[in-house]
This record gives structure tokens, C-alpha cells and sequence, in this order.
């Protein structure tokens, strides 16, 4: 029987850090695991799963974007190094100034790398996202076109080439869709927060754009799974890895079969909160792309003020990480669509939730009412 593997999690308390170091715990696939992150596990919102997973036997509080930090991070004990890092750190708010983004994403992942390749560490697996693609009409593939259409996306892209070019450093690249599952932030959960407050105000939800435009998904449990198979298959030597096609070091997309567009969510939003959903059209939809900011400060006031008095209703104090609050760069008409038959035919990965659903959405919203988020 082979030795388990140590693991390093970088950003391990962040939505996708947090969940990898579940699996690991749930399923005994590490001999040792060091989570390191900047917030303290009692200021993360951990719902009470992580406890073990994220206890404080395996946490390391440190800024891996700083260089003084990083050697601390990688010592061991016992004097070993670690087998696997995995990179789940960095900026995840949208519209944040650039520097913010140099600093805290760029710079975390190039400190992270340099020292996993001066210590030989078997496989470094670092995040990025789908936001990097061009956008075309058949789901982009790991080869096709890039042209990063959010700042995060711009960074994670200038990460991705920079960790590339760090001498004997075996990286992986996994690029990700729009994550949800139980207790997501960001993209799934503003449109759930939206979608109640239209809710209470008895109003029809209406969409920019088209039913048309791709917003592919991806279930965090597939996410954790995912990582880790690749993690797995880089250190059991790459089987089925042609260089000389493919590139000179792994990039898989990570994304359902489930093709989601706006439409697929707005219906399955519609079902689970009993409301109308629907399209503005091709006028707003153009005096949208024309006044963007002004546009999305008018939602953001039309959400923010019913949202407030749904949670003063319920007693909530702390909603945790949810508002309907709507940030600009997500409100981009442009298509995030991905092909992730290469994760399948190389790795031989196999999705457990294979597209959203009104089930997996209900399963989110279940998890905000056990926080005591959800109004």
C-alpha cells in the first residue's frame, strides 16, 4: 500500500479550500494536511461540517502573498516536504482596483509557486477560471483563444503564464465555471438573494440579454473530486499526456455537462421561488450595455432596500456572505462556456452532478437556512 500524500492548501478556508479539505477528511486521502489562510477559522462563516476538516490542529494563519511568510508555510516538522499544493487562494471580489489583484492573486500564486519548485513538490495544482477564454459560438477548449473578460480573469491568466515559465515547477492548471453548491457566495447566490426579494415584492424577475447566453456551472463536491483526481494523475506519472499536442504542462477545464445558460437558471429560479422569470428585450438589453454602471446602480437600489427588510423580519443580523447586491462585471453580456471532455478522456473524470437542477439549488438554499442566513 502506498504512502498517502501530504497535502498543502493554500486559501484553504476560502469556498473551494474549505470544501477540498473536507473531501479529504471524509475520504482518508491524506497522510497529513496543512490549511493556511489569512482569516481565522472562527471569522470564516465555517458551517459546522468544516470543524474537523478545518480544525486547529491542521490550520496555519499566514498571508501566502508575502515572501517572509511563505517558508514558514512549507516547513514541516518531521523536515519532509509536502506531496501536493494546491492553490485555492487569492481575490475572488469582482471589481476590486488592480492592484488589489496584483497583490493578493498574482503575487500569492507566484510566492506559492517559486517555493513548491525549489522543495520538489510532486504536483502543484493552481486555480484559475473559464473568465479567461474569448468567448465563441462552440465551448471554448484548453487551447482555444484567450481574452480575459473580468479582472480576475486577467490576473489568474498572467498567474497561469508566469507559474509556467518557474524552472521545475509541476504545475497543473484547472479552469473553472460558475462553482455553486451548499453555502456558495458570489454568482449563484446573488441570483437566489434576487430572486427572493422579487419574491417578497411579488415582482417578475427579468434578465439582461438572452436566455441564450452561457453561464456554465459546475457542483463544488465535482470541483473537490476534480482537483484532487488531477493532483492524483500528475504524481501517478500523466498517463495519456501528449506534450507535444496538448502543451507543456496540464490545463483542464472544469465544468458540468449541463450546458447552463441564463434561461436553464432563470426556469429552474422560477420553479423553486414560485416566481415569474423573464427577458428584458433588445432595447433595455442595448440601453443596458450602453449605461452599465448607471443600470446596475438602480438594481443594486431596487434590491438592497426590500432585502434589508426581509432580513429585519427575520431576526438576521449576520446573513453571512449573501446580498443581492450585483456587481458590474458579472452582469457582462458574454458567454462563459466551457468543453471539459478533456478532464474525462485524460483523467478519466466522471461527474456525480452533471448539470443544475432544481434539487441542487433547493440543497443551497437549505444550507443558507441552517446558518441562519436565508430570510
Amino acid at each position: 500500500m502506498a504512502e498517502k500524500p501530504s497535502v498543502l492548501i493554500v486559501g484553504g478556508l476560502g469556498y473551494i479550500g474549505r470544501f477540498l479539505a473536507l473531501h479529504i477528511h471524509k475520504n482518508d486521502l491524506a497522510s497529513d494536511v496543512r490549511i493556511v489562510d489569512k482569516v481565522l477559522p472562527q471569522l470564516a462563516h465555517l458551517a459546522p461540517e468544516f470543524e474537523e476538516a478545518c480544525s486547529s490542529s491542521k490550520f496555519m494563519q499566514a498571508d501566502a502573498s508575502k515572501p517572509q511568510s511563505v517558508e514558514r508555510i512549507f516547513d514541516r516538522p518531521d523536515g519532509k516536504q509536502f506531496d501536493y499544493v494546491f492553490n485555492c487562494g487569492g481575490e475572488t471580489r469582482y471589481s476590486q482596483e488592480d492592484e488589489v489583484y496584483k497583490l493578493r492573486s498574482l503575487a500569492l500564486s507566484l510566492a506559492v509557486g517559486t517555493e513548491a519548485a525549489k522543495r520538489g513538490v510532486k504536483c502543484f495544482v493552481e486555480l484559475s477560471t473559464g473568465m479567461v477564454y474569448k468567448p465563441d459560438s462552440s465551448p471554448s477548449k484548453e487551447g482555444d483563444k484567450l481574452k480575459p473578460w473580468s479582472k480576475i480573469a486577467v490576473f489568474k491568466l498572467e498567474a497561469e503564464e508566469k507559474l509556467a515559465k518557474i524552472e521545475g515547477l509541476n504545475l497543473a492548471v484547472v479552469r473553472l465555471a460558475h462553482v455553486y453548491g451548499p453555502y456558495a457566495s458570489q454568482w449563484v447566490a446573488t441570483a437566489l438573494c434576487m430572486a427572493r426579494v422579487y419574491q417578497f415584492i411579488e415582482g417578475e424577475m427579468k434578465w439582461l440579454w438572452t436566455k441564450d447566453l452561457r453561464t456554465n456551472t459546475v457542483h463544488i463536491d465535482d470541483v473537490t473530486r476534480a482537483i484532487w483526481s488531477v493532483a492524483e494523475w500528475y504524481a501517478g506519472g500523466k498517463a495519456k499526456w501528449d506534450a507535444t499536442s496538448m502543451g507543456d504542462y496540464p490545463i483542464f477545464n472544469i465544468v458540468d455537462k449541463g450546458t447552463t445558460t441564463q434561461g436553464v437558471v432563470a426556469d429552474v429560479i422560477g420553479e423553486v421561488f414560485k416566481i415569474k422569470t423573464g427577458f428584458q428585450g433588445q432595447i433595455i438589453s442595448t440601453f443596458a450595455r450602453l449605461h452599465m454602471d448607471s443600470v446596475v446602480d438602480d438594481v443594486n437600489d431596487d434590491m438592497l432596500g426590500p432585502w434589508a427588510e426581509l432580513l429585519q423580519e427575520a431576526n438576521i443580523v449576520k446573513p453571512g456572505p449573501l446580498t443581492p447586491f450585483m456587481e458590474k462585471e458579472l452582469l457582462k453580456d458574454t458567454d462563459l462556456s466551457m468543453d471539459g471532455s478533456r478532464l474525462e478522456q485524460v483523467v478519466g473524470f466522471e461527474h456525480a452532478k452533471p448539470k443544475l437542477t432544481k434539487e441542487l439549488i433547493e440543497e443551497v438554499i437549505e444550507s443558507y437556512k441552517k446558518m441562519n442566513w436565508w430570510p
